[in-house]
């Protein structure tokens, strides 16, 4: 991912609702990110990052990865069509990209609330 995507997909998180922690990625160093969820995320390796703290075991992981991998799926379709939206001139392009958008984001939010049992 470019410099400038990775730019773009922090400010979309911020723009979300996330928030910046002091926290960074593992992987790659870049900034970690809360998710309204309560997850942390890194917007460069787009991934969910776990946070152990010294002593404390790591919380089990069930079915969580495949949701983990479906939101992050979902992320970068909604930060792809994002661009592509913020590019358009078109109308009738533009209200077509905006229901995609709309779609993508309802279903993100229904992977979040199964993530967290609330489905």
């Amino acid at each position: 991912m470019s410099e400038k995507n990775d730019l773009s997909s922090m400010a979309d998180l911020l723009r979300s609702g996330a928030k910046l922690t002091d926290l960074s990625c593992p992987a790659c160093a870049s900034p970690l990110f809360k998710l309204r969820s309560g997850e942390i995320w890194c917007a460069k390796c787009q991934k969910r990052v776990v946070v152990v703290k010294e002593g404390e075991q790591p919380p089990e992981i069930t079915s969580r990865p495949l949701l983990g991998d479906l939101e992050s799926a979902l992320l970068e379709k909604i930060q792809e069509f994002s661009s592509r939206l913020r590019e358009e001139k078109d109308t009738e392009k533009l209200t077509k990209l905006g229901e995609v958008i709309s779609k993508l984001l309802e279903n993100l939010e229904k992977v979040r609330r199964i993530g967290q049992g609330k489905a």
